[in-house]
């Protein structure tokens, strides 16, 4: 009874080799196939573009941020070695600042765009030099654009679509996007907010924002020379975005006149 038990494991044991020795062949002979079928068996060109160019767009985000959502600056005040754009700014006494960038949201994204233009170009051609070197023809491809700042998410979507041919392999890629985790969406909301305060009264509260917004911190640090510098942080991740306005200016003096 025992010798018939050991000789039936001894044979499930071998069948078990056997169907495990089948399916890591047919594994290795159909996988590459089934891989292409389901659309996985390359790199798609989204994954190849986020590689390529989200480094690209972090430190876009991060100069903007740093500089009042301007790579260049033109306007500016000079706070601990950065160029903090004026985003809202008079020149005249006692009246409220006129907004300089009423529609801060989209100059930002253009900034963006226009700062990784270069690196799209360049990033484009070695996706269609790779995908060749492995045998595709690749058609579309076109260079157009957009950036879009979205809660949580800068979004980078590319015009045309590209496609993959190889043989009897056709692969399509309508949709091509590239998202980099950044929440620049919400404090250019709130900057736009304050500067329209800063516009219309020379002045903003900004408690109301960090007892509506828990993970924000906002500092309104006044300066020389009548100008205001807003730092506005999320506490969670770290971000932040910097600029400075310049409202409802009293001449020197003025104060003590009229004492």
């Amino acid at each position: 009874m025992k010798m018939r038990d050991k000789r039936g494991q001894v044979t499930l044991f071998i069948i078990i080799g056997i169907v495990i020795v089948a399916l890591a062949v047919l594994i290795f002979l159909f996988f590459p196939k089934i891989q292409s079928a389901l659309g996985f068996g390359e790199e798609s060109p989204s994954q190849f573009l986020q590689k390529c160019i989200e480094d690209s767009i972090t430190e876009s985000i991060e100069t903007l941020s740093l500089q009042g959502g301007s790579i260049e600056p033109v306007s500016y005040f000079m706070h601990q070695g950065e160029r903090l754009e004026y985003l809202c700014y008079t020149s005249e006494y006692y009246l409220p600042c006129i907004m300089q960038r009423p529609l801060l949201k989209h100059h930002i994204e253009s900034e963006i765009e226009n700062n990784i233009e270069e690196e799209v170009s360049a990033c484009m051609i070695d996706l269609k030099d790779s995908f060749r070197g492995k045998g595709y023809s690749v058609q579309g491809a076109d260079e157009g654009f957009e950036v879009e700042l979205l809660p949580e998410v800068v979004v980078v979507t590319f015009d045309s679509s590209i496609n993959l041919n190889k043989g009897d392999e056709s692969l399509n890629y309508d949709s091509i996007r590239v998202v980099v985790d950044n929440n620049l969406y919400e404090l250019v909301s709130i900057t736009t907010s304050i500067i329209n305060w800063e516009a219309t009264y020379g002045d903003s509260e900004t408690t109301t924002y960090m007892n509506y917004y828990h993970d924000l911190k906002v500092e309104k640090l006044k300066q020389g020379e009548g100008t205001t510098v807003y730092i506005l942080s999320n506490r969670d991740s770290g971000e932040k975005f910097q600029f400075a306005s310049r409202s409802v200016v009293f001449p020197p003096g003025y104060g003590a006149s009229e004492i």
